[in-house]
């Protein structure tokens, strides 16, 4: 039996947004690095404007991270837009591709597409062929690797971000709607996938499809991670998930880090924690 591993799940972190966001991921990058994650899905929106240097911004923020192999990317719209670092994010030109993580079968979904070099369409797109790769795909996980569908439009409707889409929807201009196909898709993977990731909209969201005797399937909805400071975590093992997944935040980490460690009293052999009432109560610094 292999050990339980973790899968983070981050989104839309909108680099070259804002100094401020640009923060958030570095923290991000910190916290996912202390915590021990196997491997990070990240779900596209990964850049604001498209631009390459925001993709350099970005390799330079998460460095750490995409040099140990762990991270399994997919573009968003926004990657599209200005110099469109599309092709970069998913490394090939394939819309769909498989990635082998530490227990995990990952099959990278680019729902993207053309209409998204412009901010005003920001929906995504799968075609048929499209729908087809994903079935072979999925079909070729091996036992005991859990099966993660990850792109970065919303399969199924959510709800709008804010005011301001929910006028542009009343007007027709509907950049918050759901994949066209995407109840189809969802259909389709039922049975042959264990988790589906995805971003695009800013607010968490889960998703629980199945009924009792039937193939369960859970859509997440990473949200703006950036943004939110926190992301989720799925532990699983041997092909399944093992709990309910749970919310890594930034603040969290980062207090535990600076939390002081307990230090030796060599006259009594006792420890003293240092700013803390009890002993031991630094036991998590660093972690």
């Amino acid at each position: 039996m292999d050990r339980i591993r973790t899968l983070a799940h981050v989104s839309d972190l909108h680099v070259g947004h804002s100094p401020a966001r640009d923060r958030a991921t570095a923290e991000l990058c910190g916290a996912l690095l202390r915590s021990g994650a196997d491997s990070v899905v990240l779900t596209g929106d990964v850049t604001q404007r498209g631009r390459r240097f925001e993709l350099e911004q970005f390799r330079s923020l998460w460095g750490p991270l995409l040099e140990s192999g762990r991270v399994a990317v997919v573009p968003g719209n926004h990657d599209r837009l200005g110099d469109d670092v599309s092709f970069a994010l998913m490394g090939g030109q394939r819309r769909v591709q498989v990635k082998s993580l530490p227990g995990l079968h990952v099959v990278r979904v680019d729902s993207t597409g053309p209409h998204n070099r412009s901010q005003r369409a920001s929906h995504g797109v799968l075609a048929a062929c499209d729908l087809e790769a994903i079935d072979c795909a999925l079909a070729e996980a091996p036992a005991g690797a859990l099966r993660v569908l990850a792109l970065h439009h919303h399969p199924l409707p959510l709800p709008e971000d804010s005011a301001m889409e929910r006028l542009l929807g009343a007007v027709g201009i509907c950049s918050s709607a759901e994949l066209a196909v995407g109840a189809d898709l969802i259909r389709r993977v039922i049975g042959a996938c264990d988790l589906v990731l995805h971003g695009h909209r800013h607010r968490p969201a889960v998703q629980q499809l199945g009924v009792f005797g039937a193939p369960h399937l859970g859509i997440y909805n990473a949200g703006s991670s950036s943004e939110l400071g926190r992301v989720r975590l799925f532990e699983h093992r041997d092909g399944l998930l093992v709990r309910e997944p749970r919310w890594l935040r930034v603040e969290d980490v980062q207090v535990a880090r600076l939390r002081p460690r307990p230090r030796l009293v060599p006259s009594t052999g006792l420890l003293r924690s240092w700013g803390a009432g009890t002993p031991g109560s630094g036991d998590l610094a660093g972690a």
